[in-house]
């Protein structure tokens, strides 16, 4: 099976059809295999730290949270009632959605080309790593793709048929992103221009079908209001002015950069010359004025946006959106001429290259599942720990409650939501206000929750407490200066136990004490905890 080989007429109908069948072959098995790897990692892998806290914002069902819309807390409650509590009954519905985007993306590719081109653009979409790894975290960012994916679908076929049906369901999709997270509105931008811009598109507004979508669409939009409102805007005041600066920093300049890293570089490359030919294609009408204006919406203006706001979260994530339309347009294009051909062998080598890197980071990954045979493989310096010491420091925290009972305090949100899943939600887990609460827009749902250090002063003054402390939360001298300041809220600090794993790549301290009944003066120099901290790190050195 030649890869992109262009089409000929001469050996008839059952030529193409033999083609079709062996590309058809390639994206099932392709597609099996990479399922059951993510499956291994979604029965095992211990949980993320956001993750955990949608967990806890599963458990506390509203309209929605200060840091995002109620869909991804909506699934985790689904899952875990349909499967009970654990990684399983957390994840497969992410799996599930996850696991349905390349098959939506060859019904793309179907309607806007041709079958082999479907099963082509599913076969890439399984390389991407990105795309073929959704669905292996339970995050919103799944929920939010998928329905991103299939409005793109039935906007290509409300566009070519203007059919009632096609238009209500690509309403329901886009309620469906507004309720998952707040770069829904990116969808909304790209459909904007999308009907600004083309010949094709300004005719959609006058058409009733489309004002029906938009009206459904606008559905979605109620749980955001609603949550803003009763929490005077703390959502949408963290997503656009508190997370971002709104000045220029130059160190953003590198993200083309990190795509190409993301994609492979040679994958990368073809995408954008994919969407410059899209481009070029616009006035023909469908698909191409489709797949040009949503595939740059995204590309372009995530770029630009991101020299701007935020650059201290993980965001290489964000223009996945914009590459799926260019998962479909690269074989049509492939598939066109034989003038291609430099651009097809790229082609090929870039998914190659791609699906090395796919299965290098589920290896990755895995490494968490089985430390012990990636420190006897020498890897213990590469173990992501994000994924690791979770259900061990519950396990301290159990025994050391267990020997002596005392309130459970964590030193931030992502070591309470952490201990809060290990305990199934069955314990009062309270966290100190860590300025790493506010950096990622959590302080405000906590004290709703009332689980803050505020919550805790008030309650239970002068009361004994074991306190878990993640030592490498924070970064750089925040680190120091945070476990400096523990002493001025927590009184008579004791050092109890503390994990350390990974040659000390990961480090939990626990400490007994009182809750301080008001935060007073400390010397944070003389604070056990950072003297702790420190002596932990000479006895790694020597």
């Amino acid at each position: 099976m030649s890869l992109w080989k262009p089409g000929t007429d001469k050996m008839g109908d059952a030529s193409v059809v033999v083609g079709v069948a062996r590309w058809r072959a390639a994206f099932v098995t392709g597609f099996v295999g990479l399922s059951l790897l993510k499956l291994l990692l979604v029965s095992t892998l211990q949980p993320f730290g956001d993750e955990a806290f949608y967990w806890q914002e599963s458990r506390h069902l509203a309209w929605g949270y200060t840091d995002l819309p109620p869909l991804t807390a909506c699934l985790i409650h689904l899952g875990e009632r349909v499967a009970g509590h654990g990684l399983w009954g957390m994840r497969w519905p992410f799996l599930l959605l996850g696991s349905a985007l390349p098959w939506l993306l060859v019904g793309f590719a179907r309607r806007a080309f041709d079958a082999r081109t479907g099963w082509q653009a599913g076969l890439l979409c399984l390389c991407l790593p990105l795309a073929g790894s959704l669905g292996v975290l339970a995050m919103p960012d799944v929920p939010l793709t998928l329905a991103g994916a299939l409005a793109m679908f039935t906007l290509l076929r409300a566009m070519d048929e203007d059919r009632l049906g096609d238009w209500l369901l690509l309403g329901a999709a886009l309620a469906v992103c507004w309720m998952s997270h707040y770069r829904a509105a990116m969808y909304v931008l790209a459909g904007f221009l999308l009907c600004v811009l083309t010949p094709r598109g300004r005719v959609q507004w006058r058409r009733p079908g489309f004002w029906l979508a938009m009206a459904v669409a606008a559905s979605g939009l109620v749980p955001l209001l609603v949550s803003n409102w009763q929490q005077h805007g703390a959502g949408i005041s963290f997503q656009l002015i508190e997370r971002n600066p709104w000045r220029f920093h130059a160190d953003a300049l590198v993200q083309p950069v990190e795509q190409a890293v993301t994609c492979t570089p040679l994958l990368y490359v073809c995408l954008l010359w994919a969407a410059w030919q899209s481009w070029r294609r616009r006035g023909c009408g469908g698909p191409w004025d489709v797949i040009a204006l949503l595939s740059l919406t995204f590309i372009v203006v995530y770029f630009v946006a991101g020299l701007f706001a935020d650059n201290e979260r993980f965001r290489v994530h964000w223009p996945l959106p914009g590459y799926l339309p260019l998962l479909a347009a690269l074989p049509a294009l492939l598939n066109g001429s034989a003038s291609v051909r430099r651009w097809r062998v790229m082609a090929v080598g870039g998914a190659m290259l791609a699906l090395l890197m796919q299965a290098a980071g589920l290896i990755y990954l895995a490494l968490a599942v089985y430390p012990g045979t990636a420190q006897s493989l020498g890897a213990a310096r590469i173990v992501p720990t994000a994924f690791v010491g979770w259900r061990e420091s519950a396990d301290i925290a159990k025994a050391q409650l267990a020997a002596r009972p005392a309130l459970l305090v964590a030193d931030n949100f992502m070591m309470a939501a952490e201990l809060d899943f290990q305990f199934d939600g069955r314990r009062e887990i309270y966290t100190l206000n860590n300025p790493l609460n506010v950096k990622y827009g959590r302080a405000p749902q906590v004290a709703i929750w009332e689980r803050d250090e505020t919550a805790l002063r008030r309650k239970h003054p002068g009361a004994s407490i074991l306190l878990v402390v993640d030592e490498f939360a924070a970064r750089g001298s925040e680190r120091e200066a945070w476990l400096g300041s523990l002493c001025a809220s927590i009184d008579n600090l004791q050092p109890v136990q503390r994990l350390s794993r990974f040659e000390g790549r990961k480090s939990v301290a626990f400490y007994r004490g009182q809750v301080a009944p008001v935060l007073h003066e400390s010397h944070p120099e003389d604070c056990i905890a950072r003297r702790g901290y420190i002596h932990s790190l000479r006895l790694r050195a020597d």
